[in-house]
């Protein structure tokens, strides 16, 4: 399966709804969102919310949660706001109560203690569940602002886009859905200053 046949539309006939990702433009420096993945796990008249997805950080679960089974899968930067906190997606709903669908097969957060569980029998891994510092958040009509300004495309996104694309190849290769308006985008050097 071709991953970046799988979605062909153009960015500026989407709007923020839950289960979808924004892309930051290229130019973009800021440390939490440059070059980054943000997929929305809400989005109304108050605000939205959604997590970093393509952000990997060095920091362990283990190290982040007290009494967490010993589990060897990456933390994400999920986004400036209440970085102390864990958010989690996963694919498991039917093994993790409380679930909310934020997209086909992808689901936000559940109780902590079906995960410890799930860990402890060694049912977690890459392909089933993120795990995420903080989250981005915009109040009232912040997003929609950034949007005119065009700091931010929208694109579809599918769980098997999340889970089976490298974190680091994930914005490239969704800019490249947007269609031929942001053919461009990739082929912006991440620092310009060192062409």
């Amino acid at each position: 399966m071709n991953i970046d046949r799988l979605i062909q539309i153009k960015s500026n006939d989407l709007k923020p709804a839950k289960g979808r990702v924004l892309l930051s433009e290229p130019f973009m420096g800021d440390y939490y969102f440059g070059r980054s993945v943000v997929l929305l796990a809400e989005h109304n008249k108050e605000g939205s919310m959604g997590i970093i997805l393509n952000k990997p950080i060095s920091t362990q679960l283990n190290d982040v949660v007290q009494d967490f089974p010993e589990i060897n899968l990456p933390l994400y930067l999920g986004g400036p706001v209440e970085n102390n906190r864990l958010f989690y997606i996963h694919t498991i709903s039917d093994k993790i109560s409380d679930s909310i669908e934020v997209a086909k097969n992808l689901y936000w957060g559940g109780k902590l203690d079906d995960i410890i569980e799930l860990a402890n029998l060694g049912l977690l891994n890459n392909e089933n569940i993120r795990f995420f510092l903080g989250y981005s958040g915009w109040s009232g009509q912040q997003l929609d602002s950034e949007l005119k300004k065009n700091s931010w495309a929208i694109t579809p996104i599918t769980a098997y886009q999340i889970f089976h694309i490298k974190p680091d190849l994930l914005w490239k290769k969704l800019t490249r859905q947007l269609g031929a308006d942001y053919r461009l985008w990739n082929k912006f050097p991440v620092n310009p200053s060192n062409n």
